[in-house]
């Protein structure tokens, strides 16, 4: 679909945020080479899986596209001679998967184009570059003041987004930077509101945002235009990076990894929750905050890609949250990739996983609780605190702000609105692939647990317990019947019965009702005597002690009333004729 066309009506827009996982399943030799059958798995359905076929060729020309990385990637060495052997190829098989694995757990390098096109090629076989160009060379057509002096290839993370250095006519000293994006699976807005925030944004000021020159927006794609700056972001202060090199070689592997100073770490935290908390009271969502998207303007950060929520797109750290269900607003989010960003201001690098049980020594004893505070496991289980509640902590609390400028964005109440419903669809869609997530990981730990060598041993104990005591009451039961046939038989015992439910003569051979033994019950009147004329039931087997219980009541109550007057004829008297 080209980029400026409108996208059907209902069509759901790929998240690129979804992790990709891939299993070689299989292999198969044709002539002189060996292709690779690879199982491919978007997030966490097994329903959304496909299959790929590559060479060792193929991850050979992928390896040297990663290469500027600088990080040492696991790919087999390659084999001229005995690369057809059985035993080789079982062997490179394994080596093969531990660099897909490598790939995809590396937060980078997975969200790279040519990893998406390697692995994804139905989604991602587009030239992004060449469509970039296409739509930006459009919009000058009508737009004559502007001047494109050249591509920055790779400048970001998205493949989706494209940058491009440029000069006003009008000013031709000034260097600008044209970012151009195409909309993202998180974008709910109507495309007459969209339009109408996008061009608003250039009236935004604030001393710790980042100012937009130029922004317009077409119904699926959006152009922003702002002052290009050589000192670069605060993540290249961080990695020692020059902000025109791409993504990859800059931030994927620093040479030398150390955090910043504590006023640094003071000054910055608490301008960039100024600037959230500012947008946040004004109904207007970020959800996009990491250290490159933070400006440097000497010792001040400005807030940059604030537009990026209006377009839809998802969060750099969005495969990070949507682990945890208590992060659920666009105001989680922001507090959540903030401990992000302090982590690495203040350690130089980002954290090795989500959530942290420890954190290393910081240059301040009052760093440390507000990491705790939102990486934790506890944080992340049970909550972290509000954007107002970090303003209020020690390290940021006792910071002066210099910055006078006077901050300034006015949103119409009817716009307000639409971003408020816009808003909480995001916050819905967000919560629906947490629930997804939990229920899968739940899923998977139970399987886990179930499969697992020591409970598999424990249900074979059990099971024999099981068989054991089984035996036992069988062997128990069949003298308990013998004793019982032959008190019946000899009229030794019989038992209790009633008028309402007497019990048929006992023959030997019948079978004998067994009933359990129990206290001795207390003292009642004999039984009236049963009247032969009166019809039998066949009693009921009892199952435990209720039909006792009832027995000894109807013989309690008993009442010589309820029967009938016999009448009987006395022969016993001799009588006279």
């Amino acid at each position: 679909m080209a980029f400026m066309e409108k996208p059907p009506v209902m069509k759901v827009l790929l998240d690129d945020t979804v992790p990709l996982t891939a299993l070689i399943e299989a292999s198969q030799s044709l002539q002189s080479h060996t292709e690779y059958i690879i199982r491919v798995q978007r997030g966490i359905s097994m329903d959304n899986s496909w299959q790929i076929v590559r060479r060792y060729s193929d991850f050979d020309m992928l390896n040297n596209s990663l290469q500027i990385s600088g990080l040492s990637l696991p790919l087999p060495p390659k084999k001229l001679i005995g690369n057809m052997d059985r035993e080789f190829i079982a062997e490179r098989q394994k080596g093969l998967q531990n660099y897909l694995n490598f790939i995809t757990s590396n937060h980078i390098l997975c969200n790279h184009e040519q990893v998406k096109k390697f692995l994804d090629p139905n989604h991602y076989s587009a030239n992004y570059t060449e469509i970039a160009l296409q739509q930006v060379s459009m919009f000058f057509r009508s737009e004559p003041k502007w001047e494109v002096v050249e591509p920055l290839k790779e400048m970001g993370w998205r493949f989706r987004k494209r940058y491009f250095l440029m000069k006003s006519k009008n000013q031709p000293k000034e260097n600008l930077v044209l970012s151009w994006a195409d909309l993202g699976p998180d974008k709910f807005l109507q495309d007459k509101d969209f339009q109408w925030a996008i061009k608003l944004l250039p009236s935004l000021t604030h001393p710790y945002i980042y100012r937009i020159t130029f922004a317009t927006a077409s119904e699926s794609s959006a152009l922003v235009i702002r002052p290009f700056n050589d000192k670069g972001t605060l993540k290249d202060l961080i990695y020692k990076a020059k902000p025109k090199d791409p993504f990859l070689k800059k931030y994927c592997n620093p040479r030398k990894i150390q955090g910043l100073e504590l006023h640094q770490i003071k000054n910055f935290g608490r301008q960039i929750l100024e600037a959230l908390k500012f947008l946040h009271d004004r109904g207007f969502s970020y959800g996009h905050l990491q250290s490159s998207n933070v400006m440097l303007e000497g010792e001040t950060c400005k807030l940059m890609d604030i537009e990026n929520a209006l377009l839809g797109l998802p969060s750099f750290y969005r495969s990070y949250f949507t682990q945890f269900r208590k992060i659920n607003t666009l105001e989680n989010i922001d507090v959540h990739c903030f401990g992000h960003l302090l982590y690495e201001m203040t350690y130089g690098r980002p954290p090795d996983s989500i959530p942290l049980d420890q954190f290393p020594p910081a240059p301040s004893l009052t760093v440390v609780p507000v990491l705790e505070s939102i990486l934790s496991c506890e944080a992340c289980k049970n909550g972290v605190p509000t954007i107002a509640q970090l303003l209020q902590m020690p390290l940021f609390h006792d910071v002066t702000l210099m910055n006078s400028e006077k901050p300034q964005f006015k949103i119409p109440t009817k716009l307000k609105e639409a971003l408020k419903t816009a808003k909480e669809c995001m916050e819905k869609r967000l919560s629906e692939e947490q629930k997804l997530i939990y229920q899968h990981r739940r899923l998977t730990r139970a399987q886990s647990h179930h499969g697992s060598e020591e409970e598999k041993k424990k249900r074979k104990i059990l099971a024999r317990k099981k068989s054991k005591r089984t035996n036992c009451d069988a062997g128990e039961e069949q003298p308990m019947k013998c004793n019982s046939n032959n008190s019946a038989g000899s009229g030794a015992s019989s038992p209790l019965t009633s008028p309402s439910s007497p019990t048929p003569p006992s023959t030997t051979g019948n079978s004998t009702v067994l009933i359990p033994a129990s206290p001795p019950p207390p003292a009642a009147p004999p039984p009236p005597p049963i009247r032969k004329d009166v019809p039998t039931e066949p009693a009921t087997p009892s199952v435990n002690g209720r039909d006792r219980v009832a027995l000894l009541s109807s013989i309690q109550n008993f009442s010589k009333g309820v029967l009938k007057k016999a009448v009987t004829n006395d022969h016993s008297v001799a009588r006279i004729s």
